[in-house]
């Protein structure tokens, strides 16, 4: 029996680059994502197409798109790109020890000022587990094998195959620097608003760090003019200390405590759920569940810290627990929103 070899010599790395500049839509995106150089991939997507002996992508209105032939071979590449993030998935599943790497992915501010002090706290009692932070303000795959858990603001995700806990109601309210308020006065209504320079953090999906319409989701009792912009947490809250004008910020973590900054208007006040997320597989992994039930445990007993603000339970020396602080019982909550993830 002959046997026909003729499409069998094709290079399978090469495919994930030619899905990469397909959801990019530029060779230049495309290579910064992969970390290769643009020269790279276009080397890479020539050698399929001369494979194929057929176009994979096109341009239009400036961007690359695939051909209907590469949009084919685009279908078979995520379902086989689905196939090994599920056999990688099983694989995990099997792992009865508690040792090993944890991935996990938040966003800018409670990935980088709280997470790392409450794993280390877990990572005292279980050493050889590692833990990988990623941070970014793009949703990690969790089908994908992107990470293992996720810290999620409203809402858990879309996938049947997440499992999802409300972890967290986090307040907030708006801050400015005593340098501003002495100039410019302090609001004393939102209706003061357009009179004052605001700050933001342009975040998630091109949102803004602002109070939003609950029912359009659109930014409103916007400061007259924006002074400083910043897809930066940690330029956002720089900014606001430098004096460019009012930001909305979470109570709680370097907005409410250790920052020279002032609250203003503060009956204004709301709160976003935060929740903990991970594939319902994973789930099954011996160290990924023990640092999920940690992190649900952890959030409970931090509960004044993100509804509060003041000094979270995981400060630096304090390793026995403490007991909840004198949290006000009852907040007045705004039914604005705050434009987040």
């Amino acid at each position: 029996m002959r046997l026909y070899r003729g499409r069998m010599n094709t290079n399978w790395s090469d495919y994930p680059v030619f899905l990469a500049v397909a959801e990019a839509g530029s060779l230049t995106a495309a290579g910064k994502s992969l970390g290769m150089s643009q020269p790279t991939v276009g080397r890479r997507i020539r050698a399929l197409e001369d494979h194929f002996k057929t176009p994979l992508l096109k341009r239009k209105d400036g961007q690359l798109i695939p051909t209907v032939f590469g949009q084919s071979m685009l279908d078979h590449i995520r379902r086989m790109q689905d196939e090994a993030a599920a056999i990688d998935r099983s694989s995990a599943t099997l792992e009865d020890s508690l040792s090993g790497v944890v991935r996990l992915s938040a966003t800018e501010g409670i990935g980088t000022a709280w997470l790392p002090g409450v794993m280390q706290r877990f990572r005292s009692e279980h050493p050889d587990i590692l833990v990988d932070i990623g941070i970014s303000f793009q949703s990690y795959n969790l089908a994908q094998r992107e990470a293992d858990i996720a810290l999620r603001w409203n809402s858990p995700g879309e996938q049947n195959s997440l499992i999802g806990r409300k972890v967290a109601d986090v307040s907030f309210g708006m801050f400015a620097s005593p340098e501003y308020l002495a100039l410019a006065g302090a609001p004393q209504t939102l209706e003061d608003m357009p009179k004052h320079d605001g700050v933001v953090a342009s975040i998630m999906d091109g949102k803004i760090l602002w109070i939003s319409d609950p029912d359009t989701d659109q930014p409103i009792h916007m400061p007259g003019r924006i002074t400083f912009k910043t897809n930066s947490i940690w330029a956002f809250y720089e900014g606001l200390e430098q004096g460019y004008g009012i930001g909305m910020l979470p109570l709680c973590g370097t907005a409410a405590q250790g920052r020279h900054l002032v609250r203003v208007m503060p009956e204004l006040e709301h709160t976003e759920a935060l929740y903990l997320v991970a594939h319902q597989d994973l789930k099954r992994s011996a160290r990924i569940r023990a640092v999920f039930d940690y992190l649900g445990e952890a959030f409970r007993q931090d509960n004044d810290f993100f509804g509060c603000g003041g000094e979270s339970v995981f400060s630096p020396g304090r390793f026995d627990i403490a007991p909840p602080s004198a949290c006000r019982v009852e907040r007045e909550h705004s039914h604005l929103t705050v434009a987040a993830e």
